[in-house]
């Protein structure tokens, strides 16, 4: 996918879609999964991710959300990620089956687990 059309595609107001494209717009990577997967599976998956990740004491923007919106959606979907040239943020992105459209995104800084810096 080319990256005019990713940003294109991100072109939404709600926080995590504004998050991603000044991320890609930053010069961060991407990249796309070539086959779409049942929205069930990426739902449930992504789902116990986030139950994960809140138990490590993050909250990561708009995973709750994308994980409704991809049940809701019903259909197959594609994931993709962009990733911060920094490395400090990644964004999770959910496409319909042909990549023509955004179905949901979600982002959390990286890494996961922070560190105690050594003493």
């Amino acid at each position: 996918m080319e990256r005019h059309v990713l940003e294109s595609l991100l072109a939404g107001d709600d926080e995590p879609s504004v998050a991603a494209l000044a991320t890609l717009r930053d010069g961060a990577t991407y990249w796309m999964t070539a086959r779409a997967q049942p929205a069930a599976r990426h739902a449930g998956v992504f789902k116990g991710r986030l139950q994960r990740m809140r138990m490590h004491g993050l909250e990561p923007l708009g995973l709750e959300r994308a994980v409704q919106l991809v049940r809701e959606h019903g259909q197959p979907v594609r994931t993709g990620f962009i990733d911060a040239a920094d490395r400090t943020w990644t964004t999770l992105l959910f496409l319909t089956e042909d990549g023509s459209a955004l179905v949901a995104c979600a982002g959390w800084p990286l890494p996961l687990l922070t560190r105690e810096p050594p003493l």
